[in-house]
């Protein structure tokens, strides 16, 4: 059965490679902006959900059977949603948010099977505590570009990992894919084929 990664992002490309998996890429653009008063479960869940029914029913109009993942990450921190910085000051802000502090980093996973039409939803939360940031240090770091496209501002896997004094949960899931869980809808999504044969 073909998989089909619903993202253009390398690393959740990255996670399902070294794991093992064998798949294509058909990136989905949706639109990201949140809806007045959506919370981050509920905006990550709304976004993995339509990014992974775009490939879906792209992939039903050509006759294709497939299981789709679609994925949405966000930094929450006191209550606000942190995607992807717009620029310095941006990025600047939200480090400066995220300095000393607990946050947390949700990504929505939807897994759909074509033609079949089964799906699972799924919201992974992990919590990340950063050390206390100097501006120096923020300036620095913003200096290598790796904010930039990434949720939050930072990259746990690249140099903004040495800002990361303690995670509880998923480490994959800070990246922006949690591994176990996608692999487990996965699962389930096939036995409720092998169920349906």
């Amino acid at each position: 059965m073909k998989l089909i990664l619903a993202s253009a992002s390398p690393r959740r490309a990255e996670i399902l490679r070294n794991a093992g998996f064998e798949f294509d890429v058909h990136p989905a653009h949706v639109d990201e902006t949140p809806l007045p008063g959506e919370s981050p479960e509920d905006y990550v869940r709304r976004l993995a959900d339509a990014k992974a029914r775009l490939v879906a029913d792209h992939a039903a109009r050509n006759h294709t059977q497939a299981i789709i993942i679609g994925a949405d990450t966000a930094v929450a921190v006191a209550g606000e949603l942190l995607g992807k910085p717009s620029g310095v000051e941006d990025a600047k802000r939200m480090l400066r948010l995220l300095s000393g502090r607990t946050h947390e980093v949700l990504t929505g996973v939807a897994v759909l099977r074509v033609p079949e039409g089964f799906s699972a939803l799924h919201v992974e939360t992990t919590r990340v505590t950063f050390l206390e940031l100097a501006n120096h240090d923020i300036d620095d770091y913003i200096a290598t570009g790796e904010p930039f496209d990434k949720a939050g501002a930072y990259g746990i896997q690249g140099i903004g990992g040495k800002f990361v004094r303690e995670i509880e949960g998923c480490y994959f899931n800070v990246m922006g894919l949690p591994l176990s869980r996608v692999w487990s809808l996965v699962r389930t999504i096939e036995s409720e084929r092998t169920a349906g044969a």
